[in-house]
């Protein structure tokens, strides 16, 4: 549970920040930072657990980091490709989390369709982590708050995120991350690749931090200017690939180079969710920089993902 002086509260799911509240969110980090510093004591915690990992999209650092999580805290991952389960061949959403619930004691899944992590939860009886969606990626984030918390302080309030690129699923979630932790946000992309529901979505982080300057713009240079953090996200999504060179076409201009790091602020930290093409959304030089946290931000999926799972999972 999380704890609140003499409230405490436990969900059922993580599949979305909006189902949480700043202070359950700022929980959930601090317990993150507890486990990292001090493995050892959360070593048997989710001993016995099972957790299910369905991957209907590759992964790298969503598949390594929940099932090396799991595992250091005494419990077990069984991984699902796309053609592993009936779901393949037509089997519902509805019979697979009912028959998941009676093996498992927790659900991550990775996929495209957020209904489809929505329906999941809905008729499990066992918590679903979100590990990604082509609407959200709500994992990532808290791995990007803790890794901004451990870099440039606990105290976000303030601070300035400008996220340069293809507005995607990674630019809905870090506005609602950003909203949580009190901090400002600058979307810098062409107006054709600006998220579409913009207006809706600063009007739900307005409710969460009303003082939050949340800008949509298309002048890179302006919207980097002072920034705490730079982050950015390969302009060619899965599913995207025919698009790529139109893409690489529209977006020229909005590569992340030393030029651009040098506008924000002097002690600003760059921030990639991975995979990266090096050339293209980010330059060599700032990547592999000394400004460059993205390994650091990797690690922490392991870590923002181990609390995710004490919370959801444990007796």
């Amino acid at each position: 549970m999380l704890c609140f002086g003499r409230k405490s509260v436990k969900k059922k799911d993580f599949i979305s920040l909006l189902d949480y509240t700043s202070q359950e969110l700022h929980a959930l980090i601090d317990l993150a930072d507890q486990m990292k510093a001090n493995p050892k004591e959360y070593a048997t915690s989710l001993s016995g657990k099972i957790l299910g990992m369905i991957f209907q999209k590759n992964s790298t650092r969503t598949r390594i980091s929940f099932q090396a999580g799991i595992y250091q805290l005494g419990g077990t991952g069984f991984f699902f490709g796309a053609n592993d389960l009936q779901l393949s061949r037509g089997e519902t959403i509805y019979d697979t989390a009912n028959v998941l619930s009676r093996y498992m004691d927790g659900i991550m899944i990775r996929t495209f369709a957020y209904s489809d992590v929505q329906e999941l939860a809905k008729h499990a009886s066992i918590p679903v982590i979100n590990g990604l969606t082509d609407y959200n990626h709500p994992c990532q984030v808290m791995a990007d708050i803790m890794t901004i918390r451990e870099k440039l302080g606990k105290n976000t309030k303030g601070m300035k995120l400008t996220y340069v690129g293809d507005s995607n699923n990674m630019t809905l979630s870090l506005i609602y991350m950003c909203a949580n932790f009190k901090m400002n946000m600058t979307v810098v992309s062409p107006m054709k690749y600006q998220l579409k529901e913009r207006e809706d979505v600063k009007k739900i982080a307005l409710k969460i931090y009303p003082e939050m300057k949340l800008e949509f713009v298309e002048d890179a240079a302006l919207g980097v200017k002072g920034s705490n953090v730079i982050y950015t996200d390969t302009w060619t999504s899965m599913g995207q690939e025919k698009e790529r060179d139109q893409r690489l076409k529209d977006l020229n201009g909005y590569m992340v180079d030393q030029k651009m790091m040098n506008l924000a602020d002097k002690n600003a930290i760059f921030m990639h969710c991975l995979p990266a093409h090096r050339g293209e959304e980010v330059a060599t030089e700032v990547i592999d920089g000394r400004q460059s946290v993205v390994f650091d931000e990797a690690e922490n999926r392991m870590h923002a993902q181990k609390a995710i799972m004490y919370h959801l999972m444990r007796d």
